[in-house]
């Protein structure tokens, strides 16, 4: 069958969150800037996304919106929703506002095919509250957050709420994307190998998918989706390893030890949903459409970090009801980020 496919963890560039990313990153994950120095990735099978070299991908991210707009029409992408992997958290606010303006334009050259979520400056709540509001007013369909919030603090800290609150007031899911892992386990979790395999295993071969997975849990924990029963997260990389663990830390952390209303697989069904982001491996989406139903799943390839060969097909062929499909491929999108 032939199916809307929208996309909702695909990005782009800022030249201004960029710079203040590079400096971030050379002073607290020096060993980002190894990755690709001793092993070039092979984007060249077509069977299903596969990581394009970082210096591609990140020359891929400048395209023009029409350069974005062929790309996806080759590989049958119906729609994408744009974001800034740039941590705009040690940015000046003000950087941040460019940014989204910029974005913004973006999804006025082809407001049926582009979307976008806001990048916020974290450290600034105030700020952060504001560009919140603007951005919703902006056309902006969520934010997204590329790695902690601060240095030391995950999304859970107190002083971050009164910025989940606002989305949550505004009905604008959050998209919990990684980032490096905190300076203090880097090393002695991820460390200890060639240069090359140290900065794979402490970002997108593992490390920072399981920090990303530490902040939704942490923010369960900590009663945010409690006090915030309207706040909706997404969780890329189906779900960063944390609905592999739903049942055990259910069995461990129950609401008589949490002091939380709802078991921690409850609250996870009813607020968080997850996304592939191109990793398109057969038996991790039977887990996911078993334990989190369909309605909880939606589509995303990651581009252009990843390619997007092969992702209509896998999307077409899976041994689905085609109900269920459509709610993937773009109903889901459609309800929780009030696409038209």
């Amino acid at each position: 069958m032939t199916i809307r496919i929208i996309c909702l963890e695909e990005h782009v560039f800022d030249p201004a969150l960029a710079e203040v990313s590079s400096v971030m990153f050379g002073q607290d994950a020096p060993y980002w800037f190894d990755q690709g120095t001793a092993f070039q990735d092979d984007p060249t099978p077509q069977d299903r996304p596969r990581n394009n070299p970082p210096g591609r991908a990140v020359e891929l991210t400048r395209d023009t919106p029409d350069a974005r707009l062929k790309a996806m029409d080759a590989d049958g992408i119906d729609m994408q929703i744009l974001s800034y992997t740039h941590p705009a958290q040690g940015a000046p606010a003000q950087a941040a506002t460019v940014a989204n303006d910029r974005l913004a334009a973006m999804v006025r050259h082809a407001p049926t095919r582009l979307g976008g979520f806001c990048t916020l400056p974290w450290l600034d709540v105030p700020a952060a509250v504001a560009e919140v509001e603007r951005c919703r007013a902006l056309g902006s369909v969520g934010a997204l957050i590329a790695g902690r919030p601060s240095g030391d603090g995950f999304l859970d800290d107190p002083r971050f709420e009164p910025v989940l609150a606002r989305l949550a007031e505004l009905d604008m899911p959050l998209y919990v994307h990684p980032g490096p892992p905190l300076r203090q386990v880097q090393q002695p979790y991820y460390g200890g190998f060639s240069p090359e395999v140290t900065a794979r295993l402490s970002l997108f071969g593992y490390g920072w998918h399981n920090e990303a997975g530490a902040q939704v849990v942490r923010l369960i924990l900590a009663g945010v989706f409690d006090r915030h029963p309207k706040l909706r997260v997404i969780s890329g990389h189906w779900g960063e390893m944390v609905p592999f663990m739903l049942q055990r830390m259910d069995d461990t952390m129950p609401p008589a030890a949490t002091g939380l209303r709802r078991t921690i697989s409850e609250t996870y069904r009813e607020q968080v949903y997850v996304t592939p982001s191109g990793m398109l491996y057969l038996p991790q989406f039977n887990f996911c459409r078993e334990v989190l139903g369909a309605g909880r799943i939606m589509f995303a390839v990651d581009y252009p970090y990843l390619t997007m060969a092969g992702a209509r097909r896998w999307l077409e062929t899976l041994d689905i009801p085609d109900r269920e499909r459509a709610l993937i491929a773009h109903g889901n999108a459609e309800a929780l980020l009030r696409l038209g």
